[in-house]
């Protein structure tokens, strides 16, 4: 009597192993092409007139027309205010970007902003600002304390979610940019005049490195009295 021989679990793992594997691998291939994993790496070197590292310069790539570019919600941000200056410094967000400032210091704050892309005031207040700050035009705004003069910083907003801020080393890197063409701009606060952008085309896979020469000096700090001097109300 001929018996018959039902396959084992691990066999039938073994069958069906494949073919699910294969649906899985499509899957995610599908979702990466549609999220734009398959995408370059820039990244920016940015130096000043004598060749030295420059930090806090905003690179952004802008997409010229025919480049697709996948729709991305801008995620909140929070500027701190923190040992009495604003931190960062500088700041890149995307149009449509609410930012938020945090009070961490043990004191008032009263934030504002005469720039004519986003005017407003946050009047003197401690711990978390009672509302944040949607700003919907790109340009410069520059902030201020209205108690504490030496207090300044600066939001860069950009119609693009391809954006970084150089580091200590002068080093910006922007990750996942698909294929197409795009200018890159390159931004400082302290630039005495506008670089013309660089063309560029990625190709979605390979990184191509750049650099930028930025007629502009590094931060310099000004003069904040010491704490036990500070009054506020």
């Amino acid at each position: 009597m001929n018996t018959i021989q039902r396959p084992s679990v691990d066999a039938k793992r073994r069958t069906i192993a494949p073919a699910w594997a294969t649906r899985m691998l499509a899957g995610l291939v599908a979702v990466c092409v549609v999220n734009g994993v398959h995408a370059a790496s820039l990244t920016a070197r940015v130096v000043d007139a004598a060749g030295k590292p420059l930090p806090d310069a905003v690179i952004y790539a802008l997409p010229l027309p025919g480049t697709r570019v996948p729709g991305r919600a801008p995620a909140p941000v929070a500027i701190e205010q923190q040992d009495r200056e604003f931190s960062p410094y500088v700041t890149v967000i995307q149009t449509g970007t609410t930012v938020t400032f945090p009070n961490r210091d043990p004191l008032l704050h009263h934030v504002y902003s005469f720039s004519p892309v986003k005017t407003f005031e946050i009047k003197l207040y401690s711990g978390d600002a009672p509302r944040g700050i949607l700003f919907d035009k790109p340009g410069t705004v520059t902030l201020g304390c209205n108690i504490h003069d030496w207090m300044i910083g600066y939001i860069q907003v950009v119609d693009t979610p391809y954006f970084a801020r150089s580091d200590g080393e002068g080093m910006a890197r922007i990750s996942e940019i698909g294929a197409g063409e795009y200018e890159l701009h390159a931004w400082h606060p302290t630039q005495r005049a506008a670089l013309a952008p660089k063309p560029v085309r990625l190709d979605g896979r390979n990184p191509m490195e750049v650099e930028f020469t930025l007629n502009a000096a590094p931060r310099k700090k000004r003069f904040k009295p010491p704490l036990d001097t500070v009054r506020y109300k």
